[in-house]
């Protein structure tokens, strides 16, 4: 099956909005794990407005599943994942001010850029995924850069199915097709809920593992954590 790497951002976020350690982000970790998740992923800013580097630290011994760090590879994150060793490392081309991630990589442009920061990664045995839109080009040059893996960013996809536009998700079944074609595995994220992640699992070849944090912890203050995570893995088979 896909497998399913939950983001816990947003329960930083909301430590970090009172102070103190409730909700305590790695006890999260934890659970979230215990009720099936594959993975725990964390995407660390620069102004450490919700994950705190120190938390990605912390969560080292704490997450037992898949480890996945998301970020631009400036000089603290890269520090911080040679330090760390995740099991994944996500490469997204964030500006510093930005609220959300927006936008996938241009790897044609920063193909030899990506390609050293990859190489480090990959000599320290940390497999390497970068964020890319559902863009053929993007997606040839990113096997250029070395990755061992895409991420496919679904914004788009989830705006235009929420609007009734199925058709939304034939872009990404096209890259999906590359990067097999590539060798390059396949992951996806942002803007995936329980209102879309099937169709999108189920037309989407290939796909190895989405990364969700948003919509699945919004979706657990109404259905709670344990049983939502559990909503995700069945939608997912």
């Amino acid at each position: 099956m896909t497998k399913l790497s939950v983001n816990i951002n947003k329960i930083a976020t909301l430590r970090n909005s009172r102070g103190g350690n409730v909700p305590d982000v790695l006890k999260v970790a934890a659970d979230v794990q215990k009720f099936g998740a594959h993975g725990v992923t964390v995407h660390p800013r620069p102004d450490e407005r919700h994950i705190r580097y120190s938390d990605a630290r912390q969560l080292v011994p704490v997450v037992y599943t898949e480890y996945n760090i998301e970020g631009n590879p400036v000089p603290k994150f890269i520090e911080l994942v040679l330090e760390t060793k995740p099991t994944q490392v996500t490469l997204v081309p964030d500006a510093d001010d930005a609220i959300t991630s927006n936008a996938g990589w241009d790897t044609i442009t920063h193909q030899a850029f990506l390609h050293e920061v990859i190489g480090e990664f990959k000599r320290n045995g940390i497999r390497t995924s970068i964020f890319v839109d559902p863009d053929l080009k993007m997606i040839e040059g990113a096997i250029k850069t070395g990755a061992d893996r895409i991420e496919l960013y679904t914004e788009g996809f989830a705006h235009q199915y929420g609007l009734g536009n199925e058709k939304a998700i034939e872009p990404y079944v096209e890259s999906a097709k590359l990067a097999a074609e590539l060798g390059l595995g396949l992951n996806a994220g942002h803007d995936l809920s329980l209102d879309n992640i099937k169709f999108f699992k189920d037309n989407i070849p290939g796909l190895l593992e989405v990364s969700i944090g948003h919509a699945l912890i919004a979706e657990a203050l109404y259905m709670g954590l344990e049983n939502v995570v559990n909503m995700y893995l069945q939608k997912l088979k």
